[in-house]
């Protein structure tokens, strides 16, 4: 099976050896996104509600590329430096997602790149 590279300019550039996604198939594995701007490439100021609003942006951006929406998404992680905001980010995933909500795991961290507090990755199924 072939793997396919995802890239578009609106979201942000891999800061390290990675695609922004891979399509193998028909499914879409998406690499993590921080809440980078996509044009400056800095950290978006903010809170916790302020940094995944712009991370999952930055996923939806990446799977318009692709050839999806969120819509297609059929698994999320989640990932914060700290849980206590999880009410804040599953509020604001609530406003990117339908039911049927795709399958999720969320996992705090110590840290994440570029002092993010916030990193969402993906699968998507097309077709």
């Amino acid at each position: 099976m072939s793997r396919t590279p995802v890239s578009t300019s609106n979201a942000p550039a891999a800061i390290g050896p990675y695609s922004q996604a891979v399509r193998a198939g028909d499914t879409v594995y998406f690499s993590g996104q921080i809440p980078l701007d996509p044009v400056t490439g800095a950290l978006v100021d903010g809170d916790i509600t302020a940094q995944a609003r712009r991370a999952f942006e930055n996923l939806k951006a990446v799977a318009v590329a692709a050839g999806g929406s969120l819509a297609d998404v059929v698994r999320v992680g989640l990932y914060v430096t700290d849980l206590g905001e999880f009410a804040e980010v599953n509020a604001v995933m609530a406003e990117y997602f339908d039911a049927p909500y795709p399958a999720r795991s969320t996992i705090e961290v110590p840290a994440l790149p570029k002092g993010a507090r916030f990193e969402v990755d993906a699968v998507m199924v097309l077709g």
